[in-house]
C-alpha cells in the first residue's frame, strides 16, 4: 500500500485547509486510518483517526471541534478538514493506515504499518 498526502500549504490563522490522502497498490477500505503531524524539534503526534467503516472517529483534544476526519472507501481516499487553523497547527501532516483488516483507529503511531510522505501545513499569525 502506498499513501500520498496532499493539500497542505500556507494559510493565515483562522483559515481552513483540506488534506487528502490517496491509497494505491491495495484497497485501504478495511483498514483503520489516521492523521499525524510533526513539528520541527517535536515528536510525531496523533491528530485524528477513523475506523475502517468510517463509523468511529477520534481526535486530539487540541483539534476537536476544529478538524474533521472522513474517508471515502470507494475512492480509497482519506480526508482531514481543518478549520480555524492556529499557528500551533504548523507541522508536516502524515496519513497512515493499519495493516490488520476491520480495525478501528489508534492514537499510537507504532500501530500503523503504512505511511504517506507528508504534506506541509504552515499557519501564519
Amino acid at each position: 500500500v502506498q499513501l500520498q498526502a496532499s493539500g497542505g500549504g500556507l494559510v493565515q490563522a483562522g483559515g481552513s485547509l483540506r488534506l487528502s490522502c490517496v491509497a494505491s497498490g491495495r484497497t485501504t477500505s478495511s483498514y483503520g486510518m489516521g492523521w499525524f503531524r510533526q513539528a520541527p524539534g517535536k515528536e510525531r503526534e496523533f491528530v485524528a483517526g477513523i475506523g475502517w467503516a468510517g463509523k468511529t472517529t477520534g481526535y486530539q483534544d487540541s483539534v476537536k471541534d476544529r478538524f474533521t476526519i472522513s474517508r471515502d472507501n470507494a475512492k480509497n481516499m482519506l480526508y482531514l478538514q481543518m478549520n480555524s487553523l492556529e499557528p500551533e497547527d504548523t507541522a508536516v501532516y502524515y496519513c497512515a493506515a493499519k495493516k490488520a483488516v476491520f480495525t478501528t483507529w489508534s492514537a499510537r503511531p507504532v500501530e500503523y504499518d503504512y505511511w504517506g510522505q507528508g504534506t506541509q501545513v504552515t499557519v501564519s499569525s
